[in-house]
């Protein structure tokens, strides 16, 4: 398993329900969450090790949102 975090444009609680679907019925993803408080609004995704930042953030994009990788520095 891989933790992968993303930079996204999700700003309230109703933008993560309507990212909730696409994200929870992922098969690669195991838990995910988003940091509302952080001016990223960082997304923090567990998944299966051959799961890609670009189909997370198609799984993101599929439900109106975007989500850009963001390397730990």
């Amino acid at each position: 398993m891989k933790t992968m975090k993303f930079s996204t444009n999700l700003q309230c609680g109703s933008c993560v329900r309507g990212v909730t679907p696409s994200l929870d019925e992922h098969r690669g993803i195991h838990r995910w969450q988003v940091d509302l408080e952080s001016d990223d609004r960082i997304l923090t995704v567990d998944a299966d090790d051959v799961l890609t930042e670009a189909e997370v953030a198609a799984a993101v994009a599929d439900a109106g949102f975007v989500a850009k990788p963001v390397r730990d520095v």
